[in-house]
């Protein structure tokens, strides 16, 4: 099966440059919303466009590689292996290539064990679709499952999900996918980006066994899950559900959800300390960071530095330093957790959304949606190091620390993928 799955790839060309001074302003959209009926639309056009143009089969991924550019230049970059002994913020990005593909229109993109790239497809392809190091599709799982194979139903029921956000476990073994919400005989799917507190269907969380690329376990959540992460030990999973209003709190071992603590507007990121033990959540719609206690599961504290529409966080390794994506205020915000005060901010791009930092923490990689711009931010004084214009709707970011490489997720349907490299002086 996993023969039948790779297919073969088209390589093309492209000329110019993709690094630019600055990111474009547009004016501020409304709350983390994408409609669903424009995202289907665009996506036939863009299918038939491309395959007619490629002249490649449905479900073949074409990979583009990216070309430098002619004109002169006063600096050249050279590969290195990640012991180069340079600072990540004294690499440059450079586009190495761009990943189509007709089951491919990713909301997020997370890396795995061995390099594996992860990307989920909400409803728009009711799938996760794995892509190795090259862009080579390795798999595509399906979203749709009987819901009496998992125990969580007692009659035969099927659904199909909507993959969004991803976390992979500690041990490499799994991969915990929230699905936005559920489509079937039982289910309105109603519920959208724009809800107030109600009664919103619940969804489901996948567990997905990274040996066979199979669904192995579904566990209950609350309503429209996004951001999800595995806590360090890898005992218990954190969800984040947006028209809950709420967090879950799951046990990875039992495939039990432990509890949920009540947060407020619209939850969205999180952010586990290192000993396991607590939880920063950002309540995108209230304007707060909030800190549970993942045994009590109880608030502990707020952030009142979290400045408004916080929605994708990143915590330092030494817990002290919590990096925060602040959607309608176009910036990112390093916070000192402890003093709880504002350490550096900086304006981006518009819509700053998904985060990776990198692993010497010395960069973090930042998303400005409605710009079609990626930026990449020296965290020492939270400067702009680099803009790359990547055009469509950059939504996901991930980094590959081993490779040096960084995969970026367009909602309209592509991967581009860098690789940071030390730049020397001719």
């Amino acid at each position: 099966m996993m023969n039948s799955l790779r297919r073969r790839v088209t390589v093309s060309v492209m000329c110019g440059s993709s690094w630019v001074l600055a990111a474009g302003c547009a004016a501020p959209a409304s709350l983390e919303s994408e409609s669903e009926q424009s995202l289907v639309a665009s996506t036939t056009a863009e299918e038939t466009t491309t395959t007619a143009a490629a002249e490649v089969p449905a479900n073949t991924a074409v990979v583009t590689s990216a070309a430098p550019s002619s004109s002169s230049t006063t600096t050249s970059t050279v590969a290195g292996p990640p012991d180069d002994g340079v600072r990540s913020d004294e690499r440059r990005l450079v586009e190495l290539f761009s990943v189509t593909h007709s089951d491919l229109k990713p909301k997020s993109v997370v890396i795995g064990p061995g390099g594996l790239v992860f990307t989920q497809n909400m409803m728009y392809r009711h799938n996760i679709l794995v892509f190795d190091g090259e862009g080579d599709v390795v798999a595509k799982i399906d979203d749709s499952v009987d819901l009496k194979d998992y125990g969580v139903s007692d009659e035969s029921m099927q659904v199909a999900g909507a993959p969004v956000e991803a976390a992979v476990s500690p041990d490499g073994r799994h991969l915990w996918v929230s699905n936005y919400k559920m489509y079937g005989d039982e289910y309105r799917s109603d519920a959208d980006d724009g809800c107030d507190r109600g009664d919103w269907e619940d969804s489901y969380v996948y567990r997905i066994d990274l040996e066979r690329f199979e669904i192995d376990g579904v566990v209950p959540t609350g309503a429209v899950p996004k951001f999800l992460q595995v806590s360090p030990d890898g005992q218990r999973l954190v969800v984040a559900n947006w028209c809950g209003f709420d967090v879950s709190v799951i046990d990875t071992e039992t495939l039990t959800e432990i509890g949920r603590v009540d947060l407020g507007r619209h939850p969205r990121g999180v952010a586990i300390t290192g000993d396991s033990s607590q939880a920063y959540v950002t309540v995108m719609g209230a304007e707060r960071i909030d800190l549970i206690d993942l045994e009590t599961l109880t608030v502990v504290s707020s952030l009142a530095s979290s400045g408004i529409t916080p929605r994708h966080i990143v915590l330092s390794r030494d817990d002290a330093t919590l990096f925060s994506s602040n959607h309608l205020m176009d910036t990112v915000r390093m916070i000192d957790v402890k003093a709880d005060t504002l350490i550096g901010t900086v304006r981006t791009g518009t819509q700053t959304r998904s985060l990776a930092l990198a692993d010497d923490e010395a960069s973090l990689y930042v998303v400005n949606y409605l710009d079609g711009t990626i930026s990449k931010v020296k965290t020492a004084d939270m400067s702009i190091v680099q803009t790359i214009d990547v055009g469509g709707r950059p939504i996901g970011i991930a980094y590959d620390a081993p490779t040096r490489r960084l995969w970026v997720a367009d909602y309209d349907g592509r991967l581009i993928v860098f690789e940071d490299r030390a730049v020397i002086d001719n």
